[in-house]
């Protein structure tokens, strides 16, 4: 089974970014999914964003587009969430997953791998 340790959040002011990294550990899986996910004390855990370590591709919730993006870095087994203009309903603890199959999904369940988790607040 893969560990993920994640890293990176913190407390921020409205309209301000945050970049979160997760590293993998583990048995290496050379298209291994590796994916973001948010929940806020109000909501269900919601899928963020994913990307595919073997050949880059990647997808993000449509409405986090254009504010959020992932990457991911095959050297170092990371994975990456590049979170700009941030909002207080962005607010929420972030969890890195990973699933062995190399099909995108955004079902909670389809994941392997989950870390502990990193705290985002974004409050003026």
């Amino acid at each position: 089974q893969v560990q993920l340790v994640e890293s990176g959040g913190g407390l921020v002011q409205p309209g301000e970014s945050l970049r979160l990294s997760c590293v993998a550990s583990g048995p290496a899986f050379s298209n291994i999914i590796m994916g973001w996910f948010r929940q806020s004390p109000d909501r269900e855990r919601e899928f963020v964003a994913a990307v595919r370590q073997g050949d880059g591709h990647s997808f993000v919730e449509d409405s986090l587009k254009g504010r959020f993006i992932i990457s991911g870095d095959n050297a170092s087994n990371t994975v990456y969430l590049q979170m700009n203009n941030l909002r207080p309903e962005d607010t929420a603890v972030y969890y890195c997953a990973a699933r062995t199959m190399a099909i995108f999904t955004r079902t909670e369940s389809e994941y392997n791998s989950w870390g502990q988790g990193t705290r985002v607040t974004v409050s003026s």
